[in-house]
């Protein structure tokens, strides 16, 4: 019995030691590619280092006085930090709330127990279909569609809706609109399939023993879809929070990288590629990417904390 005993934890220690290699190569990627450049972006955020012109200004150390300048108001009174924030939480909440819901309704339209709908890898690839395109290209494609010599614009003019060309990117309606409208277009297949998968994963028992029950479609989703999909659902609006903080490439391309109308689309990591950009200020852009890191922690923790609750 011993000797079995003392096999058998040789035999683990050894397949744990497989283990331990196959996830290396993750850690190793990971410590050198993101928590070394945190690091360094923070260490970066404590120091005056930018470039005027030819001269190389620093790296001087300066203590939180980059933090102080981000939070000190310009001629206008603006504090800019935080009205690129209010930009960026505006355009990712109008943007997530249809996204979320139209793929809530599609992921239970196709895995419907009570329909069966045929061909859902077809409509599984259709719907994903526009997250392949480039940000950048559904950018170019909308500031042609939606400008003042656009198919939309002679549309309008042809069916006699209005008399002037509508200039859409001079108010801030219709810009964020347009924003919001690409990064549902984009992601909302995306959300969808993960929904799919999450209530495919439920057992199915549950489903036919609610419909023997005599339950209804809301009773089912709200008894049962919805608590059990709750760990997925908590993982998509978290993920889909940091992609929308981190936004960055529609509102680049499609307001030239100037936030227009009066910087009401200008977002943080626009606001952060300005300092990287000639000036070349690493202390400012480290600060910049300190509090947006700051900002995604603790919005993360709360959305976390308020899908969640303890049996």
């Amino acid at each position: 019995m011993n000797e079995r005993k003392l096999r058998r934890n040789q035999n683990g220690v050894r397949y744990a030691k497989w283990g331990y290699l196959f996830i290396l190569p993750f850690f190793l990627a990971y410590f050198i590619f993101t928590f070394v450049p945190q690091v360094l972006t923070i260490y970066n955020s404590f120091f005056e280092n930018y470039r005027e012109g030819l001269k190389q200004v620093g790296p001087n150390f300066v203590g939180f006085r980059n933090y102080v300048a981000l939070f000190t108001p310009d001629k206008t009174g603006t504090i800019n930090i935080l009205k690129y924030a209010g930009n960026t939480l505006a355009l990712w909440v109008m943007g997530a709330i249809p996204q979320l819901v139209i793929a809530m309704l599609l992921a239970i339209f196709f895995t419907s127990y009570r329909l069966h709908i045929r061909g859902q890898q077809f409509f599984k690839t259709v719907i994903y279909m526009p997250n392949l395109i480039m940000a950048s290209a559904f950018s170019m494609l909308f500031f042609t569609l939606f400008s003042n010599v656009g198919p939309v614009n002679q549309l309008l003019q042809a069916w006699g809706l209005s008399d002037v060309p509508i200039d859409f990117f001079a108010y801030k309606g219709t810009v964020r609109g347009l924003i919001c409208l690409m990064n549902f277009l984009m992601w909302f297949g995306n959300t969808t399939i993960l929904l799919m998968a999450g209530i495919m994963g439920i057992d199915q028992d549950l489903f036919e023993a609610a419909n023997l029950d005599g339950a209804s479609s809301l009773q089912v989703f709200f008894k049962i879809t919805l608590p059990l999909l709750m760990p997925i659902l908590i993982y998509t609006i978290i993920t889909a929070m940091i992609g929308g903080l981190q936004m960055f490439d529609v509102p680049q391309v499609l307001t030239n990288g100037k936030g227009m109308p009066d910087r009401t689309s200008m977002t943080l990591v626009m606001y952060l590629n300005n300092y990287l950009g000639g000036s070349k200020n690493y202390g400012m852009s480290g600060a910049i990417s300190v509090i947006i890191f700051i900002i995604t922690g603790l919005l993360s923790m709360i959305v976390y904390r308020s899908l969640t609750k303890k049996d």
